[in-house]
């Protein structure tokens, strides 16, 4: 199989997200539009585009962005408690459609500020259990016809989604991708997604983790195509691997003399379980397996951006290649400035993982 390399447009209206000095434009369609254009010609098959809370609605950029490009593909964030399954199973096919199969999408099930849009599921459990209906009835009216569902979350009668999504031999349906650490997030992956996304790990932790997934997927009944894997971290790429641990260095020296730049809402990141694997690594070194890098961590980084790989265009292909080498196809960097860094690390290392 092919790998899937993409890039992230953070989607927010405030300058600043994760250090990019960018003032000008920021969170306008020209800025988003010019990132993607701008991954487009560097070798990057699309991009994640980040959701929240106080951020733009993802969907709508999504739709602006695949009307602005050719081959860009967004991988768009939504969560089951903005969205009814019909409803967004619609919206997705339609834009599907429009767009001549370039729709990803990434279901997000941590908690947002729920207060603010009207969410009452702040128990874990149920929220995933909600997450795995909304994947089997999404999928299942992007497929099917007549379709009646009565689940505890979401109930459907003899619905027929049209349009359909846009189809070839080798893809029934938009991609789903998922993420999570927990034991539930972990049974809704292998029931329902089709990649599970993972943030950056040492090796021997996302071998074992891969290897439960498969497991857990013959346990549960799997009824898809095998569970695919994809890694969403953050790469430091220079010239040299001096140059690119030096700025690591200075980037991380910045964000501990000062305030943290993540100005949209976090949800549960603090307390989330994929979260604190992240956090608890910076304990068995600064640097595991050959350059990944686990001090941002410690100094206010978090998510994909709690952990870096660092180093020369050869040494972050190399240990991307031995995350490949797990079984990992599917690939979301990023580093800031988002557009200088789309450049220069779709130009240099991009080619060396072809």
């Amino acid at each position: 199989m092919s790998p899937e390399f993409l890039w992230y447009i953070p989607n927010t209206v405030e300058p600043g997200h994760r250090g990019d000095d960018t003032t000008a434009g920021w969170g306008s369609i020209e800025y988003s539009t010019d990132l993607a254009r701008t991954a487009e010609r560097h070798g990057w098959g699309g991009a994640l585009l980040g959701t929240g809370w106080g951020r733009p609605d993802t969907f709508t950029v999504a739709t602006a962005l695949a009307a602005r490009t050719t081959t860009f593909k967004p991988l768009i964030a939504v969560r089951p408690g903005y969205w009814q399954p019909a409803q967004f199973a619609v919206a997705a096919a339609t834009l599907d459609q429009l767009s001549r199969g370039r729709v990803l999408v990434n279901i997000v099930s941590g908690l947002d500020n729920l207060a603010a849009y009207g969410d009452t599921r702040s128990d874990p459990a149920q929220r995933y259990a909600r997450t795995e209906e909304f994947l089997h009835l999404v999928r299942r009216l992007w497929t099917e016809e007549d379709v009646t569902f009565a689940g505890e979350h979401f109930q459907v009668s003899g619905s027929t989604a049209a349009p359909r999504p846009w189809t070839t031999a080798d893809r029934a349906h938009p991609t789903l991708y998922f993420g999570g650490a927990s034991e539930a997030a972990e049974r809704v992956s292998a029931a329902e997604a089709d990649v599970q996304l993972f943030w950056g790990e040492p090796l021997a932790a996302l071998a074992e983790r891969i290897d439960r997934l498969r497991k857990l997927s013959d346990q549960v009944g799997r009824r898809h195509r095998p569970l695919e894997f994809g890694l969403r971290i953050t790469t430091v790429v220079r010239g040299t691997t001096e140059e690119a641990w030096r700025a690591a260095e200075e980037r991380v020296a910045r964000m501990a003399a000062g305030p943290s730049d993540e100005l949209t809402w976090t949800g549960n990141r603090k307390t989330a379980v994929g979260q604190q694997r992240l956090y608890d690594l910076a304990a068995r070194g600064e640097v595991l397996d050959t350059c990944l890098y686990t001090t941002p961590g410690t100094v206010g980084g978090g998510g994909a951006a709690t952990t870096w790989l660092v180093g020369s265009a050869a040494d972050v292909a190399t240990a991307l290649d031995d995350y490949r080498q797990l079984g990992i196809t599917h690939f979301v960097l990023s580093d800031t400035p988002y557009k200088q860094e789309i450049v220069r690390i779709g130009d240099q290392l991009l080619p060396r993982l072809g």
